[in-house]
């Protein structure tokens, strides 16, 4: 894609539909979450394979996802989601129709590969259409309808309880059909991209000059501390939220499955209004360290507040909530401006690498934890070593967010420094 589109409208109509497309893919993701407990139920799933079935989706990307990144600067941001929403569909229909746990567990690790490049190329996408003044917010608009996808995927308990009360399979179908939207959403992003690209003076996709790893060793240390905060603080945001929560609050707090996946849920509908704000006042303000700062203090509080007090949960919720719409609203678009522009997909993919690595590991070590200590309904104190790792995962992921803090005001200090010396 070309970077030189000035049609606003044309912009506009790009973003609503990657914002479908990313409905489609959070939505999926998040779908293993309100079927945990009948997964245990009907067809006898532990805890480490319940954890597997999100795990598995990240650990190809400890490897593909910058292969992903790369292609995405290479051949362009539409023609990679169009792909990627296609392999996702598949993998979300494998996972549907599959009789046992190695046919699910197959058909996440499919859906894994095309999913995290997908979410690549949209950010690409969002980086090709909007600049200057506008990135932030049109990137944390974006992310904002996505979190919308996984609301949905709390709620469908409640506004699908007639799937639910049939078994663990037809909410699957459910979210394979919401599947096919996104990529019906990517396949006309695609024509219209290619369209533009045709009209547009600048280079076509694959005129950049070539990879190279030593393109990697150029990222300064802000970049590092990025990468590092995002691995922690992803790695407790899915493996909590998104895999045990809502097990976690049917057996320590007494919640039926239609509460636990409601309260959960708010997490992700503060995101939609929250997060494309707290975009907004990044574009305004420029303050983006600290805004990341304070958004990473505020997981490890809430793990403290939901594990090792009797407060509401919805203190705890909110606080996720706010931490889920002020951190990804400041990362993606000063990763942007950390790194040049022909690498911000390769930059992107590395940072993925590693985050999947975290995010499969938090996966494995929290299903481990639980199982080990046996933790259920009846033995709601099993769940405090998962809670702690996790309070501990947050605690070293707030640190990283001060050293890029600190290292961002050294540079515009030394900037400044430079600026007055005399010519």
């Amino acid at each position: 894609m070309n970077t030189s589109v000035q049609n606003r409208g044309v912009a506009w109509v790009v973003f609503v539909l990657v914002c479908i497309a990313l409905y489609g893919n959070s939505y999926v993701y998040d779908s293993i979450g309100p079927i945990a407990d009948l997964l245990q139920q009907q067809r006898g799933f532990s805890d480490t394979q319940i954890g597997m079935l999100n795990a598995i989706y990240n650990l190809p990307n400890i490897v593909l996802i910058l292969i992903g990144g790369v292609l995405c600067d290479r051949f362009g941001a539409a023609r990679m989601t169009l792909y990627t929403a296609a392999v996702c569909l598949a993998g979300a229909a494998l996972t549907a129709f599959s009789p046992n746990f190695a046919g699910m567990a197959t058909g996440r690790l499919l859906y894994g590969i095309g999913a995290e490049t997908f979410n690549i190329a949209t950010l690409a996408a969002m980086t090709d259409y909007f600049t200057g003044g506008s990135i932030a917010f049109a990137m944390g608009l974006s992310l904002g309808i996505g979190r919308l996808g996984s609301y949905s995927a709390d709620m469908s308990p409640t506004w699908f309880q007639h799937a639910y009360s049939v078994g663990w399979q037809p909410p699957l179908v459910i979210a394979t059909v919401i599947a096919a939207t996104s990529l019906a959403a990517s396949l006309a992003y695609w024509l219209i991209d290619r369209r533009q690209t045709h009209q547009a003076a600048g280079p076509a996709p694959g005129t950049a000059r070539g990879f190279a790893f030593s393109d990697l060793l150029r990222f300064g240390p802000a970049y590092w501390y990025l990468v590092i905060l995002c691995v922690l603080w992803y790695a407790v945001i899915f493996a909590f939220r998104s895999t045990f929560s809502i097990k976690y609050f049917q057996h320590v707090h007494g919640l039926d499955l239609a509460a636990a996946g409601e309260i959960n849920s708010y997490v992700f509908f503060a995101a939609i209004f929250a997060t494309p704000l707290f975009g907004w006042i990044c574009d305004r303000t420029g303050r983006y360290a600290p805004m990341l700062a304070f958004g990473a203090l505020l997981l490890p509080i809430s793990i403290a507040v939901m594990s090792l007090t009797h407060w509401s949960l919805w203190i705890g919720t909110v606080l996720i909530g706010i931490s889920y719409s002020m951190v990804p609203a400041v990362m993606w678009p000063l990763s942007a401006k950390l790194v040049p522009a022909a690498r911000f997909g390769t930059a992107i993919g590395l940072m993925w690498v590693i985050q999947n690595g975290g995010v499969a590991a938090a996966n494995l070590v929290a299903g481990w934890l639980n199982d080990r200590v046996g933790a259920s309904a009846l033995n709601p104190a099993g769940y405090d070593p998962m809670m702690l790792f996790f309070g501990i995962c947050s605690t070293l992921g707030f640190g990283c967010a001060m050293m890029l803090w600190l290292t961002a005001g050294r540079r515009r200090h030394e900037a400044a420094t430079h600026a007055s010396l005399p010519a």
